[in-house]
């Protein structure tokens, strides 16, 4: 390592709990794919699948199961993905400090699974707004079948107008989806990727309940969670940060010093005190 960089890594006890918790997600979306995609061969088997000019249920049902299917697939190359960044984070190094006022930051913080469960559960929950645009269209098969010449005529017409309705509702979840999934790669293309940001009067540095927050106004703000680090490793951290603000004559943020100060002082009995 260059005598100008201070390199952090990921704790043993944190990467070993990460790692095991994104293990166990990555099998229980294949058992739920596993599931759905029983569940939709069966279904499968249970109608024709001749053309109608309406929606079948079935066919709708079917839809939702395989998207499920698709959904649980990438949420799970999202955490493959997360994986490979918690390695590189372990070996490689979670935080960077360079004497020339720049850093490098990975966020590997565990609430990035929840975060991409969250996405997942999101996608979903659009597609199921965009079959609901589409129940007219599925009840117009239902209207066919209703034993009065007047009372079909009546349903369907009411089906049709009622289509029409929700087609606006399905063009509108449908946008969310194509843009859910837009935006799945890129979130994807980012977790756990090294940011890096030059410490100059741009850029803000907050810490707040033992994370630390680094944002720039032209690229994406990262969140440091500093429990990632072994307690020798954060005593360091901090004494550094503290070293470079001062040295800096305060630019980044106003308040940082006081900050620092707050926690060394909340949490006196892990930390010999480093800020007199």
């Amino acid at each position: 390592m260059p005598a100008n960089e201070h390199i952090f890594y990921l704790n043993h006890t944190s990467y070993k709990r990460t790692r095991l918790l994104a293990w166990a997600l990555i099998f229980a979306s294949f058992a739920i794919a596993c599931a759905c995609a029983v569940l939709a061969s069966k279904l499968w088997l249970t109608y024709s699948h001749t053309f109608t000019p309406y929606l079948k249920w079935q066919d709708a049902l079917l839809a939702a199961l395989w998207y499920s299917i698709i959904s649980l697939l990438a949420g799970s190359v999202l955490v493959v993905r997360f994986l490979h960044a918690l390695r590189a984070g372990y070996y490689q190094g979670m935080f960077l400090l360079k004497d020339d006022s720049t850093l490098v930051v990975r966020d590997l913080s565990p609430k990035n699974l929840s975060s991409i469960y969250w996405a997942v559960g999101s996608a979903f929950a659009c597609f199921i707004a965009l079959l609901i645009g589409l129940i007219p269209e599925m009840l117009i098969g239902w209207t066919l079948h209703l034993p009065n010449p007047a009372l079909i005529v009546i349903g369907t017409v009411a089906g049709i107008v009622l289509s029409l309705v929700g087609l606006a509702v399905t063009l509108v979840a449908t946008s969310f989806v194509l843009i859910g999934w837009i935006g799945f790669i890129s979130f994807g293309r980012n977790i756990g990727a090294p940011q890096t940001y030059r410490l100059n009067n741009q850029t803000t540095i907050r810490i707040d309940g033992f994370v630390l927050s680094i944002s720039h106004p032209d690229q994406q703000e990262s969140v440091f969670d500093l429990n990632l680090l072994a307690v020798e490793d954060q005593r360091h951290l901090l004494y550094l940060l503290y070293k470079y603000w001062l040295a800096a004559e305060h630019p980044w943020n106003p308040g940082l010093g006081e900050e620092i100060e707050a926690i060394l002082l909340g949490k006196a009995d892990r930390f010999p005190m480093l800020v007199s």
